[in-house]
This record gives structure tokens, C-alpha cells and sequence, in this order.
């Protein structure tokens, strides 16, 4: 069957193994020095690894895959202490999966009920399944861009405040995808430049008075963009050649979302001129859970 599952390019993978702990499933393991998939019955192809690894080198492809098997993976995860089936367990959660979380939990009612944390019920509905906790802001943990949210919005205040004033666009060049800008460009010259993932201008409500006004703006997405290596040569060159001032990276609260930091900083690296470079992250709702110069 076709499904998404991790795949690992093992020319950027540096073996620094710290996508390894962060697989609940136990899907990757370190062999050769190299992270690889060793089963894709474990992978659950939902990339809660991704965000962890600093090189870029692990993404979610479409390709022929066994299933993904939960009963397997419990039976594997029992063994590694109820700290990671916890983690496993809110994993699930956070991405909706809920047929796979019942299989999960009543595995563990089974055969480990002493593993079953507290407040964890296996749901006969979805709208019974378990709260899961909290989890950091940053690009860390399980990544909620696969999974299916409902927000609540108060229509009638968005009306009004649609009424109230005409929102102007703040964007100042054309085009914006990074694969079309040409780096030499004359507005990228001495400019204070964003460069955004193409979800978040969805989530913020005011995205042009916050982030690109008197800016210059890029957009891509490290998760489903190709030839990514061309974005750092390109970044590179706005740096060295065209000197620009700042690089404000504007990306999701998601884990494959981290990747776009990890381009602005390769591409700081290989131009070889500092430059000061920001980090904004936004939940899938739209809130900036952290703005801070790195």
C-alpha cells in the first residue's frame, strides 16, 4: 500500500543520532553511523522525528510501505519503560489517531496495566479519547500539522472588524516563492528580508502589519518543497552578495516546520558574513508563541 513514511538521506545524516530518542515508535535506529528506518511497520509516518534533526536530513514521502501496526509497536515499546509509552501514547493523541490509540491501550490492558498512564482510558468514541498534555512551542514533540483541528471563532467580531478599517497589503516585491526569487534583486539590497513558511500567513490574522510591513518577503515550506539545496544557495546570496540587513524566519509550531531555520542557518554558515537572523514560531491558530533573536 502506498502511505507516507519517513525517509532518511543519508548524505546530510551525520549520525548525531538525536532523532533517535525522539521515535517513539522505535522506528529509527543508528547502524553503520547512520540513522535508518529499520521497519516500516513501526513507522507511523506522522514526523515527530523530523523537527528533531539538525541537518534537514529526514522528510515524509508518499511510497509503497508496509501498514503501520500499533499492536507491534506496543509489544516493542513495553520493553522501554512507561516514560516512552506515555510519549508514545500522547503521540497518538495529539495527531487524532484514536483507532490506533485504543489499539495501543488495549494492548496494554492486556498484557501491561501497570504501563497505562494515569488519566489514559482506551475511547469507544473519538470524542472520549484523552486529553494529551502539554508539549513545548518550539519545533519538538508531536507535530500537529497532520492532524485534523476544528477552532472556534467568534464570526461576528471578525465581521466588525472587517467593517471597521480596509486592511492594505503590506508586500512590497513580486513573486514571493523562493524558488522564483532571483537573490540579486534589486530590493533585496541592504533589506531586512522574511522568510516565511507558507502556513503561517494563514494562521495570524494581521500577518502583514506584524511581519512583512517595510520587509522583504520569501515563502517556502521545508516539508513539501523540493530541491531545498537551491534555497540555501539562494539565502546565501541574499546574505554575501545582495547584504541584506536581517533574516526573520517566520515558521509553524509543527516539527517538519523547523527545517526552515535550519536552511536560514546553513545558509548563514556558507555565506560567511553574520547577520542578525530572528526566530518566530505561530500555533496552528495563529498565536506567536516565541519571537527571539538567535
Amino acid at each position: 500500500m502506498k502511505r507516507q513514511i519517513i525517509h532518511i538521506d543519508e548524505e546530510k545524516c551525520t549520525g548525531c543520532g538525536v532523532c533517535i530518542p525522539n521515535c517513539h515508535e522505535g522506528a529509527l535506529q543508528m547502524i553503520d553511523g547512520k540513522a535508518r528506518l529499520i521497519s516500516d511497520l513501526f513507522c507511523d509516518g506522522l514526523g515527530a522525528c523530523i523537527g528533531h534533526c539538525p541537518e534537514g536530513a529526514i522528510a515524509i514521502v508518499e511510497r509503497e510501505a508496509e501498514p503501520y501496526d500499533e499492536v507491534k509497536v506496543m509489544a516493542e515499546m513495553v520493553a522501554k519503560g512507561a516514560n516512552t509509552v506515555k510519549a508514545h501514547l500522547i503521540h497518538l493523541a495529539e495527531h487524532n489517531e484514536m483507532g490506533y490509540l485504543k489499539q495501543g491501550l488495549s494492548y496494554l490492558k492486556e498484557h501491561r496495566p501497570d504501563l497505562i498512564p494515569v488519566g489514559f482510558t482506551a475511547p469507544a468514541h473519538q470524542s472520549d479519547a484523552p486529553k494529551p498534555q502539554e508539549t513545548s512551542s518550539g519545533c519538538g514533540g508531536g507535530c500537529p500539522g497532520s492532524a485534523p483541528l476544528v477552532f472556534d471563532i467568534d464570526q461576528s467580531k471578525v465581521d466588525q472588524a472587517g467593517m471597521e478599517v480596509e486592511v492594505r497589503s503590506e508586500l512590497k516585491q513580486w513573486p514571493v516563492q523562493l524558488h522564483l526569487l532571483n537573490p540579486a534583486a534589486g530590493y533585496f539590497m541592504n533589506a531586512d528580508v522574511v522568510l516565511a513558511s507558507d502556513c503561517s500567513a494563514f494562521t495570524v490574522g494581521d500577518f502583514h502589519r506584524k511581519f512583512i510591513k517595510g520587509k522583504i518577503l520569501a515563502i517556502a515550506c521545508p516539508k513539501l518543497d523540493s530541491n531545498k539545496e537551491s534555497y540555501v544557495q539562494k539565502l546565501a546570496a541574499m546574505i554575501s552578495e545582495s547584504r541584506i540587513n536581517t533574516l526573520t524566519v517566520v515558521m509553524m509550531e509543527v516539527p517538519c516546520c523547523g527545517g526552515l531555520m535550519q536552511l536560514a542557518q546553513m545558509a548563514v554558515q556558507s555565506a560567511g558574513r553574520k547577520i542578525p537572523l530572528k526566530r518566530v514560531i505561530v500555533s496552528v491558530q495563529g498565536e506567536v508563541l516565541q519571537d527571539e533573536w538567535i
